[in-house]
């Protein structure tokens, strides 16, 4: 059974840090692709930052600078170091981690809380 757990989400005041971690396991495939998207309330689910099997990382023009994505392929884990958060970063954050072999894989975490407060 494939599991994708996350944990470090929580309250922080504005300028504060928080990493999130994501780790799969069940996984038999080849992880290619691993991801944090995050959702706000009312509005729609959205990259934040992704990194393929090979390094190559991609961010939104709003964590630019301030977040930073990694993985761990032996450990089969992505994480989501978040730095100088605003309050606009308040939101549902997820994992997504895609495996292939004859066809892709899609695997979604459940979600784990990010509130950017004073």
């Amino acid at each position: 059974q494939v599991q994708l757990v996350e944990s470090g989400g929580g309250l922080v005041q504005p300028g504060g840090s928080l990493r999130l971690s994501c780790a799969a396991s069940g996984i038999t495939f080849r992880i290619t692709y691993m991801g944090w998207y995050r959702q706000a309330l009312g509005k729609q689910r959205e990259l934040v930052a992704d990194i393929t099997s090979g390094g190559s990382t991609n961010y939104a023009d709003s964590v630019k600078g301030r977040f930073t994505i990694s993985r761990d392929n032996v450990e089969k884990t992505v994480y989501l170091q978040m730095n100088s958060l605003k309050p606009e970063d308040t939101a549902v954050y997820y994992c997504n981690v895609q495996a292939f072999a004859t066809r892709r894989y899609d695997y979604w975490g459940q979600g784990t809380q990010v509130t950017v407060s004073s």
